[in-house]
């Protein structure tokens, strides 16, 4: 049996917290994360620093092994994404589905060693300007990453890979405790979605 390894706390690593605005783009990426050591108050994704599974993560989703190709994903999703497809199908584009997987590819580039901490932020402002110009809530970020996810959902079961990810009612209840303005744990809470459109500053 392997040893047990208790991995150092990412607040650890990163102790100092998100301005307003930082906060504000890792929390793009919130209706995905979803696992039990999700972090979503930091730019590493994790609650614990774990390089190896951000790493096997890129690889056996993505098919992401180095730099260039992370970059190239990243470029794909902010000029087209998936929703191309959703708007010849649907009529409209859900950004919202994009940005919040290219927002957490880029943290967990970041947290293998793929893109340095600058390198993340740059990225992740790249987007701010194409999101805040799309949608006035998170409101309605979250309809529109719930519209791409059942687009995507449904593109899955047509081609019966027997791989289907968690059941929509999984993510509609996610979706409503972040939406939930009496839910301390929401960074959509900590981070209202007109603060990107004010001058940052610091949090406590």
């Amino acid at each position: 049996m392997a040893p047990f390894i208790r991995r150092r706390k990412a607040t650890r690593a990163y102790p100092t917290p998100l301005t307003l605005h930082q906060l504000w783009m890792v929390s793009l990426a919130a209706p995905v994360s979803r696992d039990r050591d999700a972090a979503r108050t930091t730019l590493y994704p994790f609650t614990r620093l774990d390089g190896d599974k951000a790493r096997r993560w890129l690889a056996e989703q993505w098919e992401i092994g180095t730099r260039e190709e992370l970059l190239g994903r990243l470029g794909g999703l902010a000029r087209s994404g998936y929703r191309a497809g959703a708007r010849a199908r649907l009529g409209v584009e859900p950004l919202a589905w994009d940005i919040a997987l290219y927002v957490d590819i880029t943290r967990r580039g970041f947290a293998c060693g793929m893109l340095t901490e600058p390198d993340a932020w740059n990225l992740l402002k790249n987007v701010v300007p194409q999101v805040a110009g799309t949608y006035n809530s998170w409101q309605e970020y979250a309809d529109h990453y719930l519209l791409g996810r059942q687009v995507w959902r449904e593109d899955l079961r047509r081609r019966a890979d027997g791989s289907l990810p968690a059941p929509q009612p999984v993510a509609d209840a996610h979706l409503r405790a972040l939406l939930d303005p009496a839910d301390r744990k929401s960074p959509w809470n900590a981070a209202p979605w007109d603060s990107i459109r004010r001058p940052d500053r610091a949090r406590a």
